[in-house]
C-alpha cells in the first residue's frame, strides 16, 4: 500500500467524468488499498479522480468501518438535509449542502460481486459527495453557500 497525492481543485480531472470499472484484478485492488491508506489520514471518502485514475471507484469510512464502493449508482433517495462539507481535494474550504437524508446504492465490490445497500445521516452525505466525483461534481458547486472562518470554528466549538 502507498499513499497517493490527491488532486487539488484547478486539476481539470476532477471535472472529468469517470469510466465505469470493467477490470476486477490486482490494479484494482491495489488502487483500492491505496486510496484507504491515502483517504483515512485526514477524511472519511475518496474518490478514484482524486488521486488521477478517472474510474468508477470510492472509499469511504465516517468511523463504522471500510467501505468499497465499485461502479455505484443510487437508486433510491428520500428526505433532505443541510450541513457542512469539505473535501481533501479543496482544504481548508467548507460550504452547506443539500443532501438526501436516506439512500439506496447498487455497487459492486472489489471482486466484482454485485450488492445493494441503504445509507441514511452522515453515510449518506459521504456516499454522495464521492459519488458526485465520479462525474466530475465538486461540493463547491452544490453549496447553498461557503462557510466564514469564523462560523468554521463556532461548529468546531459548538
Amino acid at each position: 500500500m502507498a499513499l497517493r497525492n490527491i488532486l487539488k481543485e484547478g486539476d481539470e480531472r476532477l471535472r472529468k467524468k469517470s469510466r465505469e470499472v470493467t477490470d476486477f484484478n490486482e490494479r484494482l485492488w491495489t488502487l483500492l488499498d491505496d486510496m484507504y491508506e491515502t483517504m483515512i489520514q485526514d477524511g472519511v471518502g475518496l474518490a478514484a479522480p482524486q488521486v488521477g485514475v478517472l474510474r468508477r471507484a470510492v472509499v469511504i469510512d465516517i468511523g463504522e468501518g471500510k467501505l468499497e464502493l465499485v461502479n455505484p449508482k443510487i437508486t433510491r433517495s428520500e428526505g433532505d438535509q443541510l450541513g457542512s462539507e469539505g473535501c481533501l481535494s479543496i482544504p481548508g474550504e467548507y460550504g452547506l449542502v443539500h443532501r438526501p437524508q436516506k439512500l439506496t446504492i447498487q455497487a459492486q465490490d472489489r471482486f466484482g460481486k454485485p450488492f445493494e445497500m441503504e445509507a441514511e445521516g452522515f453515510l449518506a452525505v459521504a456516499c454522495c459527495h464521492e459519488l458526485d466525483h465520479l462525474d466530475g461534481v465538486l461540493f463547491i458547486d452544490k453549496a447553498e453557500r461557503m462557510l466564514s472562518p469564523e462560523e468554521l470554528e463556532q461548529m468546531e466549538e459548538g
